[in-house]
């Protein structure tokens, strides 16, 4: 198979091969375009997909992307240490960075002190064009 480095010991098989799905695709994924994917594997259902992206979001292995409603394979080995995440998407060739940014979430956290909000997690999605794309 050869994604085998990004399984989780203790992920099921649909976990596994959603995990597997995001870890190769190349941009963010919707759980539909996942579930046509997976098709010959045995999902039949969104539902089936929608419980593995729960429970891997929930590890901290993927992330969600409010802004297109899809979801990205985590590239950082200890994400759920990050309390915040912040990412690049290209509106053009759609291609999303994960960035880590100490200075950020420090930002954050005061600025949510400052609001008497105890801030726990943020996702921030920045949306623009990549430097390739920007340079045609």
């Amino acid at each position: 198979m050869g994604h085998s480095e990004h399984v989780h010991p203790d992920l099921t098989k649909n976990q596994s091969l959603v995990m597997g799905a995001l870890s190769q695709a190349k941009v963010p994924m919707s759980a539909y375009t996942i579930l046509d994917q997976l098709r010959e594997e045995g999902f039949r259902a969104p539902l089936q997909v929608y419980r593995a992206l729960d429970k891997l979001v929930e590890f901290g292995m993927v992330h969600r992307l409010e802004s297109l409603n899809a979801f990205v394979a985590c590239s950082h080995p200890n994400c759920e240490s990050h309390e915040t995440i912040a990412f690049t998407i290209c509106e053009i060739c759609g291609q999303v960075r994960e960035l880590s940014d100490d200075d950020l979430s420090d930002r954050l956290d005061e600025i949510a002190g400052k609001a008497n909000f105890a801030l726990k997690r943020s996702v921030v999605e920045l949306s623009g064009i990549c430097r390739s794309c920007g340079d045609h």
